[in-house]
């Protein structure tokens, strides 16, 4: 089939993003970029959103329900802007903070935790609100081995790949916003961790970490897997080397005959917005899994 044509009759959060990365044309990107707060997916995402700045419950994400800080950062991959979001966003900023457990800290000053924090920053770099508070604690609380890892008690502790592809993004997109460029010995620390272990091993003993990690989802939340890792790198301009060879190969395997690629899991918890179904053809994940072999010029 002409998979193409068949992301070009997708969502326009899908379309402007294939015009971008997989054909090269900017202004048919644009276009279909300023639809996305007005049709699909990013337009049903606004409508859901309360007066108080809410998706209905609290500021952060748990198992049972969507928090302000996974919409907006949803919002943020789908890549919406215009009116409509600058509306919901100024009703994040006028109402909703972390509360008196986290000193009622505005919502795009975040919190303590990386893997949160980073995503607020994702969020906040792309709706003009990125917190300098935010990249200092991220910078500080990295770990001795370049990844991070909201658990650790000590800098000696192991990074996690689950908070350090969250705060990697965080960062990143704060770069790439116009942020100092303080955070690019950071950034490349980072990198240097997912890097040495190839997107899915132990740097110990080369052992796999996680089988799991070569089953895509998207949204993929605060959860780390291979395909996930492979589009920041290539995103945040990373060149590819033959350590993500391993990983490179496992998404290039997991392409259908049809030429697409199936959304492999779908992450527990309420949905907002329903994209896709578990184990049908994804065009997210077709879309970034053709944009990162691009990349790796395979």
């Amino acid at each position: 089939m002409d998979v193409t044509a068949w992301l070009l009759d997708g969502d326009p959060a899908i379309r402007w993003q294939t015009r971008l990365d997989l054909l090269n044309d900017a202004e048919g990107a644009a276009a279909d970029r300023a639809l996305v707060e007005s049709e699909g997916w990013g337009a049903r995402l606004l409508d859901l959103q309360h007066e108080d700045g809410t998706w209905g419950h609290g500021v952060w994400t748990q198992r049972d329900w969507v928090g302000v800080d996974d919409a907006l950062l949803l919002l943020a991959l789908l890549g919406a802007r215009g009116p409509r979001t600058a509306a919901a966003v100024d009703r994040v900023v006028a109402h909703v903070d972390w509360g008196a457990q986290w000193w009622h800290h505005p919502f795009f000053d975040g919190e303590v935790e990386p893997c949160i924090n980073g995503r607020v920053l994702v969020a906040g770099s792309a709706f003009g609100h990125p917190s300098e508070l935010i990249v200092e604690r991220l910078i500080a609380e990295q770990q001795d081995d370049g990844g991070w890892n909201c658990y650790a008690q000590t800098r000696a502790d192991p990074g996690s790949f689950h908070s350090t592809i969250c705060a990697l993004e965080g960062l990143t997109a704060y770069r790439d916003a116009g942020g100092p460029t303080e955070v690019a010995a950071a950034i490349d620390r980072g990198h240097g961790y997912l890097l040495e272990r190839g997107l899915l091993r132990r740097k110990r003993d080369g052992a796999l970490i996680d089988a799991s990690w070569s089953a895509a989802a998207f949204p993929p939340y605060w959860r780390y897997d291979v395909l996930r890792g492979l589009d920041h790198l290539r995103a945040a301009g990373v060149r590819p080397d033959a350590r993500l060879d391993e990983a490179l190969d496992a998404v290039a395997a997991a392409r259908g005959t049809d030429g697409r690629w199936r959304l492999d899991r779908v992450h527990p918890g309420e949905t907002l917005v329903t994209m896709e179904r578990e184990g049908e053809p994804s065009r997210w994940n077709t879309l970034r899994a053709l944009r990162v072999l691009r990349w790796a010029g395979r």
